[in-house]
């Protein structure tokens, strides 16, 4: 799923006013991280992720990683936070439409 220009600058914007709702400690990326990221991104579909500088790793090398483990896409980092999006496959929230 890749998306475009117009659709990164909507989700930019859109994400502009949203907390962290995960951060990323000492212990970088493991399994409980992206399990909860992955659950976030299925309630969410756009979330902002924090990466703790006592990981070890920029902000963008965690973003491509969890972006790849968890299927989401990349739309923003800055500093040491990171933007993701992946669409829901739930009904019962209400779905971000991008676009075209």
């Amino acid at each position: 799923m890749a998306i475009t220009g117009k659709q990164v600058r909507q989700l930019r914007s859109m994400a502009n006013n949203l907390k962290p709702c995960v951060m990323i400690g000492k212990e970088g990326v493991t399994e409980s991280v992206l399990k909860q990221i992955d659950e976030d991104l299925e309630a969410h579909e756009l979330i902002k992720v924090s990466v703790l500088c006592e990981t070890g790793k920029e902000a963008a090398q965690a973003g491509y990683e969890i972006a790849d483990e968890t299927g989401a896409e990349l739309v923003q980092v800055i500093g040491k936070r990171v933007v993701l999006y992946r669409e829901t496959t739930r009904e019962d929230i209400e779905k971000i439409e991008l676009v075209k």
